[in-house]
């Protein structure tokens, strides 16, 4: 079985990213972009579908033992049940030859009120304990082996603010480092992977599974003729694989075993290409890692962020530069698919495209974060994406704007620790979620406020998107959490409606852009009232997820954030008080009750971090600032030990769940972050110490925190 999520690091190169399991397993790679098809796909299924295993070696005698007594039973039980062997796609095959089994790895170890503020803090602690607990289990000395097995402890960092992976391994015997790294700007993708010694001298096992198509096909494999190495080549897909090691083919992998003593350096390059090309030239791996670094620190050190939480900030602003296709500038959610929102659970979603609804608060963290570069290139993609009809405006749209993206199974993959089904593509794309014109119109007024002027073209485009909205902002939709239980009138999907003519309103005014103002501020105060008079709830004293309805919705917790009714409102107050009771399991904040909310789905999920972040927001504003400390710090705990956040987090198993990582997350650790140092600033301001930015300096004038309103924009 794969690791726990919270045992994955990521790399990438601006094309694509792998997953690295604290063990030395490459458990998911797509090639050559972040939605091809998967030439390792253990994370959703066996080592069978492919991984690619640097560790120390296992004793061979018990290795062997284990894998073939696990083996033996494999195809016995499979012969028993199905009377014939399975071929690659799990299906019986009575002519094919059985892709070998692998040993299984064992199993992982396993507040409004004055007593709201006690169980949140109670909560608090419990959860940081879990987590902590959690993190040391699976830290430090871990003797749980995969296999191959071995007893040795792992550390694992990132090489300063770089996506350079560094894992330590320690045995008896001695001690190595595995460094790990896409490099960037290559002309091709290739993932890097270099032993060094450091004590004494290691056995080391390397075990390359390659099946491209998700697990599916396995490759035909032949030695390179002008390098030491080898080339495998399934369809439209080729990898070579170069090492000095000498490399042998075993039960369908190619394997290899080596000594690493002090000081030596062993190295591995896989280098991805289309089958109907040359295979990349070889580069030296060491320089490779020189340049890598190199790029990294250059692009980090153009960061602005300082303060109390600029560790965790910045490298979630690395971890969405990762998440980047560079080519295009659009961003994905995630780099996997179907990593269950509950563990054997059906909500699994292919997240490795890019939604409309991350352009505002994925745009404005860049600006904060004092990379325009990103931002401009982000802000072009959502240029192009929305030229067009505005009837045909999309909620999401592939890496470079490709508008299909239909949604499948693979029945051959048995899904993150048995949840299926494991699909490919987002049926989501065809739904009316009326909260992207909010979107995409506050992106783009953030936009000319941070200086990234946009062209004339792109203003008549927002006036047409205004005149469709206009028509349809009163229709039901399936909503920001993308519901597959019918269309409703979502409270949320008309605040961003009024988000929309209040952000046009607002471009129009600071820029000059010709606009029927009067009209617009008409439509805009129309949609305030409506909302106002259709979801409030006063049973509840809350605003309500529909219009009539009586039950609640974390993104409500936006509403104050946007500008829509100012922190002090009563109302507001109400809402965070009724989400804090009805909402919060062990302190954290849930989407929405799924035993309650009919969304087409079985209920369960994990409480939803970029909610959780809402809140923290929501308690500031309303002057409950400790509180919101507090809470923020125990998100950042939440976080694995190389800094990486889920789309979810189950409090019950103290674990991460859903896709990994996951940039709506990150990107609202950013902004939550951001927003606490502000208020630090202001208190200080208050106290007659000068405002700053962390550095000493006041913010410049034009930049996203100078000229952005009192309340969070998000």
């Amino acid at each position: 079985m794969p690791a726990r999520i919270e045992d994955y690091a990521l790399i990438g190169d601006g094309h694509t990213a792998a997953l690295v399991s604290r063990d030395g397993s490459v458990d998911w790679l797509c090639w050559p972009r972040f939605d091809s098809g998967a030439c390792f796909a253990a994370l959703l299924g066996t080592e069978d579908n492919g991984r690619w295993l640097i560790a120390p070696a296992a004793d061979t005698d018990a290795a062997d033992a284990a894998h073939n007594d696990t083996h033996a039973a494999a195809q016995q039980h499979e012969e028993d049940s199905d009377g014939a062997k399975s071929d690659a796609s799990g299906q019986p095959n009575p002519d094919a030859k059985p892709v070998p089994r692998q040993a299984e790895k064992p199993p992982a170890q396993a507040a409004g009120s004055e007593g709201g503020k006690a169980r949140s803090k109670a909560a608090a602690r419990r959860t940081s304990t879990a987590a902590r607990r959690t993190r040391e289990e699976h830290q430090g000395d871990d003797s749980t082996p995969r296999q191959p097995g071995y007893t040795r402890s792992t550390r694992r960092r990132y090489r300063g603010e770089t996506l350079i992976l560094e894992t330590d391994f320690e045995t008896p015997e001695g001690a190595v480092t595995l460094i790990d790294f896409m490099p960037p700007g290559n002309g091709w993708s290739e993932m890097i992977r270099i032993v060094v010694g450091k004590r004494g001298t290691v056995k080391m096992r390397m075990e390359l599974v390659l099946r491209f198509d998700y697990g599916f096909s396995i490759p035909w494999v032949s030695r390179l003729t002008h390098d030491s190495g080898i080339k495998a080549i399934a369809g439209p897909d080729t990898v070579a694989l170069r090492t000095p090691v000498d490399l042998r083919g075993e039960n369908m992998k190619t394997v290899a075993e080596f000594n690493v003593s002090e000081g030596e350096r062993v190295p591995f390059s896989l280098t991805y290409s289309a089958s109907h090309l040359r295979v990349p030239p070889a580069r030296d791996p060491h320089t490779a890692l020189a340049r890598t670094e190199n790029y990294w620190l250059e692009w980090s050190a153009r960061g602005t962020v300082e303060g109390k939480y600029a560790s965790a900030i910045r490298r979630s602003l690395l971890t969405l530069k990762a998440l980047a296709y560079e080519p295009t500038g659009g961003i994905v959610a995630a780099p996997t698919t179907s990593l269950p929102e509950r563990m054997g659970g059906s909500r699994n979603w292919d997240y490795r495209y890019c939604w409309l609804r991350d352009a505002t608060i994925t745009l404005l963290a860049m600006m904060r974060g004092g990379y325009y570069d990103e931002a401009r290139a982000w802000r072009s993609w959502l240029g192009r994406v929305m030229a067009g009809s505005p009837e045909q405006l999309q909620i999401m749209y592939g890496l470079g704007g490709e508008r299909r993206l239909p949604e499948f199974e693979l029945d051959w993959l048995s899904g993150y620790e048995g949840s299926k089904p494991v699909r490919v593509g987002n049926n989501a794309v065809g739904q009316l979620q009326l909260d992207v014109y909010g979107e995409v119109m506050n992106a783009l007024h953030l936009a000319r406020i941070g200086g990234l002027q946009a062209d004339e073209t792109a203003w008549n485009v927002q006036c047409a998107m205004l005149k469709h909205l206009e028509t349809i902002w009163e229709a039901p939709d399936e909503g920001i959490w993308e519901t597959r239980g019918g269309r409703q009138q979502f409270t949320f999907s008309k605040v961003m409606a009024w988000v929309a003519f209040d952000r046009a309103v607002k471009s129009a005014e600071a820029f000059d852009l010709p606009a029927p103002l009067e009209h617009w501020r008409e439509m805009r105060a129309r949609i305030h009232a409506d909302v106002c008079a259709k979801s409030w709830n006063p049973k509840l004293n809350a605003f309500t997820q529909t219009y009539g309805g009586d039950e609640l919705d974390a993104s409500l917790l936006l509403m104050p954030l946007l500008g829509f009714l100012p922190p002090s409102d009563p109302r507001v107050a109400g809402t965070v008080d009724a989400i804090e009771k009805h909402l919060l399991h062990d302190g954290l904040v849930l989407r929405y009750r799924t035993t309650e909310v009919d969304d087409g789905l079985p209920p369960g999920e994990g409480t939803f971090l970029a909610c959780s972040f809402w809140m923290v927001d929501n308690l500031a504003l309303q002057g409950r600032v400790e509180q919101a400390r507090e809470m923020y710090e125990r998100l950042l705990a939440l976080a694995n030990d190389v800094g990486l956040l889920a789309e979810e987090y189950d409090p019950v198993s103290a674990r991460l769940v859903g896709n990994f990582p996951q940039g709506f997350s990150h990107v609202a650790l950013v902004h939550t972050g951001l927003n606490l140092m502000k208020h630090e600033q202001g208190m200080a301001s208050a106290a007659g110490q000068p405002p700053h930015d962390g550095q000493g300096r006041e913010p410049p004038a034009g930049t996203a925190d100078a000229d952005t309103e009192s309340s969070p924009v998000v």
